[in-house]
């Protein structure tokens, strides 16, 4: 049988990500040796947008269910998107096997681990910390701003950019530079 074959049959003819029937085709999870185990069937919209990097979160939602697939190629792909969309409360709460998470850690090749984000102290900074906003910010293309004292919950550390960070303030997801932030 042969591999798109194997995964229409395993997905149930729609992709394994968003549900979509449209434009279904098999794309391998890296690092991948060629089989059914190591890849998954997804539509045109996610392929495109996981192959450009540029993910629209809002598409992306699907992933609340996704990640919960028992298929491993599902949840490795599903982590690596997650972490990419910088969505660390999602990916706190997926369960994977050892073997299964160092599969997915191994494909991601992001350099979180080498950067270094400190707030205006100098305090190290983690995905998932809480940090308050030191002076008033406006906030572009949203018509508020982000007022001093302001707490962000479950940070998101800003891939190959020590200097950023991602929060949600009044429910919006911002960008925030880490030199007007403290660790709380």
């Amino acid at each position: 049988m042969s591999i798109e074959k194997e995964l229409q049959e395993r997905s149930g003819g729609v992709c394994e990500l968003c549900g979509s029937a449209d434009d279904l085709s098999v794309f391998d999870v890296a690092p991948s040796d060629g089989s059914a185990e190591k890849a998954v069937y997804i539509c045109g919209a996610c392929k495109k947008q996981i192959e450009s990097g540029d993910l629209d979160e809002t598409h992306f939602n699907c992933l609340n269910d996704a990640m919960w697939s028992e298929v491993p190629a599902v949840q490795v792909l599903s982590y690596r998107l997650l972490n990419t969309l910088g969505r660390q409360d999602l990916v706190d709460m997926i369960y994977m096997t050892d073997d299964i998470k160092a599969w997915a850690e191994e494909g991601m090749g992001n350099n979180e681990d080498t950067l270094i984000y400190k707030d205006a102290n100098g305090v190290v900074l983690q995905a998932g910390d809480t940090v308050v906003i030191t002076k008033d910010l406006d906030v572009k293309g949203t018509g508020f701003t982000a007022k001093r004292g302001t707490a962000v919950r479950n940070i998101a550390l800003v891939p190959n950019d020590a200097e950023h960070i991602e929060g949600r303030v009044n429910g919006v997801k911002i960008h925030i530079l880490t030199k007007f932030l403290k660790k709380s």
